[in-house]
């Protein structure tokens, strides 16, 4: 057996199809995808999808975790399967693991999240995932005949959409679950629209930066090379100097980028599961001993405060 014999695809971000269904290619026979909204079709029917059901929409209030009912309507549970069957794929996204849970019970499924690679062959269905705060990666065996996965950002290369690709489309109803989640208030936060996880070439701070204002010599590099800008853990939830969605490590972003410069950061493993993915990695740290260069291709060891101006200047001729 190297595929099963159909996966269901849903994500509650438009932006994590291609990879979804990537993976759906790669591990099903017959690929089903799921979408919240008439709206996401044009997106979502060129990636590459067998049938496409169209979840009606619901009130801005409605919780994404309130669709499980509806999803069990659809999936037909396998009942003589010893093995895998059916896979459930969802992005690893806090609302994605949420109904990932709810559809586990539902349906007596197995559930693994963050998964970073999975394989099916002759011996089983195994999933892959960061444990232990990204120490170690677990292997597990999956035996029950439905396996929900939410797979993490990055750890399949996006598929190409396909413009001619064509499907089939179905309306599917609500079904009213027995006690919803409903969201009394919205309260609007900054986002940022940019996706590591997609970027070419990224440049990461650490704490080897001194004070927020300096970001802007940081941003400076990162244009003069063509690339985005990401950082470490406290940058991001311990300064509050960067948006969430430019964390790198192992419950933010896993790289796929052609190269990664890392500023200041030490290279401890949580962050490291993140870079590691990177093709190349080119480190920058005034501690000849920082774990980094470990894992870097190339490593300077100098003070960052005088070794990006010196890269920028030579870089801008």
């Amino acid at each position: 057996m190297s595929k099963l014999t159909s996966v269901w695809v849903f994500s509650d971000n438009l932006d994590r199809y291609a990879e979804l269904l990537a993976g759906a290619r790669q591990w099903g026979e017959q690929v089903n995808v799921l979408v919240q909204g008439a709206e996401a079709v044009p997106f979502v029917k060129p990636l590459g999808a067998d049938v496409l059901y169209v979840l009606a929409e619901q009130s801005a209030l409605q919780r994404v975790e309130n669709y499980a009912e509806t999803l069990v309507s659809l999936i037909e549970k396998p009942t003589a399967a010893q093995t895998p069957v059916t896979l459930i794929l969802m992005s690893a996204t806090k609302r994605g693991k949420a109904l990932a849970a709810r559809l586990g019970v539902l349906l007596d499924a197995a559930v693994v999240n963050d998964v970073t690679s999975l394989s099916v062959n002759d011996e089983g269905t195994f999933a892959e995932h960061r444990m232990y705060g990204g120490l170690a990666f677990g292997r597990e065996k999956i035996i029950t005949p439905i396996a929900i996965v939410t797979l993490a950002p990055g750890a399949v290369e996006p598929i190409t959409a396909n413009s001619s690709h064509d499907c089939t489309v179905y309306q599917a109803n609500y079904v009213t679950p027995r006690q919803e989640i409903l969201c009394k208030e919205r309260r609007t936060k900054s986002l940022s629209s940019v996706d590591l996880s997609k970027a070419k070439r990224v440049v990461g701070i650490g704490r080897g930066l001194v004070s927020q204002a300096d970001l802007s010599m940081v941003q400076e590099l990162a244009t003069v090379i063509g690339a985005e800008v990401g950082c470490s853990r406290p940058i991001a939830e311990g300064e509050h100097w960067m948006e969430r969605e430019r964390y790198i490590g192992v419950s933010g972003v896993l790289l796929k980028s052609d190269l990664y410069l890392t500023l200041g950061i030490s290279g401890q493993i949580q962050h490291m599961v993140g870079g590691n993915g990177a093709k190349t990695i080119i480190a920058i740290n005034k501690d000849k001993n920082a774990p980094i260069f470990k894992y870097a291709d190339y490593g300077l060891v100098g003070d960052i405060y005088k070794v990006v101006p010196a890269l920028i200047e030579q870089l801008s001729r």
